[in-house]
């Protein structure tokens, strides 16, 4: 992406600078802001070829991580190599620090004027995850240009994010830039496999060194542009919060057989029937007092009625709005705890019944529930005791991160936004529904925010390696809620349009 790339850039540089000149007790003021933006967010024209060709030569570089200790270590190795090449002045700046932290991660740490100002961190990650050679338009690892956007394994998720990183600081060392505050840039190789041996391993260095962090900013969150319908405005949201997860295995035994004569019940009807139970029964929403409600709060008065006296009221009509949001899959994730079947393994011929069959099952973990909160819902929803259950893999969510007028890390975060994409009026606080290196970082800072300042729609989502399905409202679908004066609040969607109104009786 050619000009999104250049709006990264723009604001990790603003960021870069900003960050660094803030004082420990407050954000910035007008004054101190006005002199961030004058770092030049139009750059010259040989600055803009190089820094795109940067970014395609990165894409071109296949670090692909297979799986959990495997990766593709030649490309890794070679791009350690490449980024050399590409930010002469990072590496060879005296006052920025080198190191590789488990054979291909990287860690720089850049030391400021003032020892006294605790240092921040901006994280992003090398990796990719695999492609095929099918079903692409443009091959995955080209780096090529087409129609204003660079296509490849990279773009959006995260080689865009560490060559803006490095790319900025490269411009302001050649510009003289030295900072006052230090911070430190973390870029795992190992993200899209759980982290273990890059973020984690990083996170370790610096805590039995005693380091702590004012704040972190990592990927996570968009300029979200389309999501909520009847909501045409384009909003930011800054992810305070990150999912947790469980990748749970379901399992059921019984007698094998012959196909001739079956049994009344097989263990592959067992066990889809207790998938399609937890299917059919969602875990219940908890976003009651998050990051969701206040989001909903910021964009009430962006609608119009009677949809801005509902977001107004939420503290009377938050059932309804709850019950709406599930109808659509974004804000559906965003509200509660998430149920994906995976995988469904079971049979060995087609005229033997199998004497085990296994699901897998992913669950993200909304931050107002926990590990142990879930497994017992599953259970109690499965409710079948010939279903073993077996916990793959498990992670808590991580705690909300502040967000008010005190919170630093969110607040320059929220100014630079709005330097740079002055069109935007509205930022605020979200959850990320899926999983980043932050999560190795919570023992060193309180405040953890994640954003890429990207322009992203529903479709968007297609141009990442993550797949969802799009649950649209099919026909009149509504819902009816009963006041205790006997009135009906009663709304829905219609041919995509969301309608509420008040009644004296049920629809």
């Amino acid at each position: 992406m050619a000009r999104p790339y250049v709006c990264v850039l723009t604001l990790a540089a603003l960021l870069l600078l900003g960050f660094a000149t803030i004082s420990r007790s407050k954000y910035p003021s007008g004054k101190e802001r006005q002199r961030a933006s004058r770092i030049p967010s139009q750059f010259s024209q040989e600055e803009r070829v190089a820094m795109k060709e940067a970014l395609k030569g990165a894409i071109q570089i296949p670090t692909v991580s297979f799986g959990p200790g495997e990766f593709n270590t030649t490309a890794l190795a070679e791009f350690g190599k490449y980024v050399r090449k590409a930010f002469p002045a990072v590496f060879k700046t005296s006052f920025i620090q080198h190191e590789v932290v488990g054979e291909y991660s990287h860690l720089f740490t850049i030391q400021g004027s003032d020892p006294s100002l605790q240092p921040y961190m901006l994280l992003a990650h090398i990796d990719v995850v695999p492609a095929s050679d099918q079903g692409w338009e443009v091959p995955p690892f080209s780096g090529l240009e087409r129609d204003g956007f660079i296509h490849g394994r990279g773009t959006l998720d995260n080689k865009n994010s560490v060559m803006a990183i490095l790319q900025a600081l490269e411009l302001l060392l050649v510009r003289k830039y030295i900072p006052r505050r230090s911070f430190l840039i973390a870029l795992g190789h190992d993200e899209e496999v759980s982290g273990a041996n890059g973020a984690q391993k990083i996170s370790a260095l610096l805590q039995a060194r005693g380091t702590q962090i004012a704040f972190i900013v990592d990927e996570g969150g968009f300029i979200l542009d389309n999501f909520i319908p009847n909501f045409k405005k384009p909003f930011a949201m800054v992810s305070v919060s990150e999912k947790g997860s469980i990748n749970l295995m379901l399992q059921v035994n019984m007698t094998p057989g012959h196909s001739s004569a079956p049994p009344k019940e097989t263990s592959i009807g067992i066990l889809a029937a207790a998938v399609s139970r937890l299917e059919q029964t969602p875990v219940p929403n908890t976003s009651g007092n998050g990051p969701l409600k206040k989001l909903l709060q910021q964009l009430a008065n962006e609608f119009s009625f009677p949809t801005n006296i509902v977001l107004n009221n939420l503290w009377l009509f938050w059932p309804l709005v709850s019950r709406l949001m599930e109808r659509n899959y974004i804000m559906n994730a965003l509200a509660r705890t998430t149920t994906a079947i995976t995988m469904f393994n079971a049979g060995v011929k087609e005229n033997v019944i199998p004497s085990v069959a296994q699901a897998t099952v992913n669950f993200r973990i909304h931050p107002a529930q926990t590990v142990q909160e879930v497994l017992e819902l599953v259970k109690n929803i499965v409710a079948d005791d010939r279903v073993q259950f077996h916990v793959l893999s498990a992670f808590e969510p991580l705690p909300v991160s502040p967000s008010d007028d005190q919170a630093m890390g969110y607040q320059l975060l929220r100014q630079t936004l709005q330097s740079v994409f002055p069109e935007i009026n509205i930022v605020a606080p979200g959850t990320c529904i899926a999983n980043t290196d932050s999560r190795h970082y919570v023992n060193l800072t309180t405040g953890i925010y994640r954003f890429n300042p990207i322009y992203l729609q529903p479709q968007d989502f297609r141009r990442m390696s993550i797949q969802l399905v799009h649950g649209e409202a099919i026909g009149r679908q509504q819902l009816s809620l009963k006041e205790g004066n006997g009135a009906w609040w009663t709304s829905g969607w219609r041919q995509n349009e969301l309608y509420i109104r008040k009644s004296t009786k049920q629809d």
